[in-house]
Order: C-alpha cells, then sequence, then structure tokens
C-alpha cells in the first residue's frame, strides 16, 4: 500500500529513525554470517540496541513502544522472538 493510500498516519520520526538504527545493526550484525538468508535480530538484542545508540535517548518503554510499531506496521516481522526485516534494503 502507498503512502498516500495509507490511511494510517505517518509512523513519527523517531520510531522511524529506531528503524534505521535497528537496520543498520542488523546488517553489521549478519555482514559476518554470509551463510544467513534473514536479516534478522533477537528482540532483546534489539532493545539493548535502541538503548544503547547515542542516535536516540529512550527509555527501555519508549524502545518497547517503537518495536511495537514497526512490528504492527509491517517494517518487521517475529518469528520465536527474533524481528525480521519485512523487505531487506538493498547491499
Amino acid at each position: 500500500m502507498s503512502r498516500a493510500a495509507d490511511p494510517r498516519p505517518p509512523l513519527p520520526d523517531w520510531v522511524l529513525e529506531a528503524y534505521t538504527v535497528l537496520t543498520d545493526a542488523i546488517t553489521e550484525h549478519d555482514r559476518g554470517e554470509s551463510h544467513r538468508q534473514v536479516q534478522a535480530i533477537p528482540r532483546d538484542d534489539a532493545i539493548e540496541v535502541l538503548l544503547s545508540t547515542d542516535e536516540l535517548d529512550l527509555e527501555p518503554e519508549d524502545a518497547d513502544y517503537a518495536l511495537t510499531r514497526l512490528l504492527d506496521r509491517g517494517y518487521f516481522y517475529e518469528v520465536d522472538s527474533e524481528l525480521r526485516v519485512t523487505t531487506p534494503s538493498e547491499a
């Protein structure tokens, strides 16, 4: 669904920034694992990444909220407590 046709309000900039931080962390983590087909990060690790980055100043509840919104909007999907990127970026 295109942004123009999406009736839901856009995600806040800080949630989109959280997505960027997480996809960068996933890409960095997966870089050494050439056998890995799916870009993913365990949910607990994702929370830690969001809490430890200098790019965002989040409380644990904020990090959990951002992950929930990103999951609800389809940026990630979850399998066995692991967040997977729905559409991996082109390398």
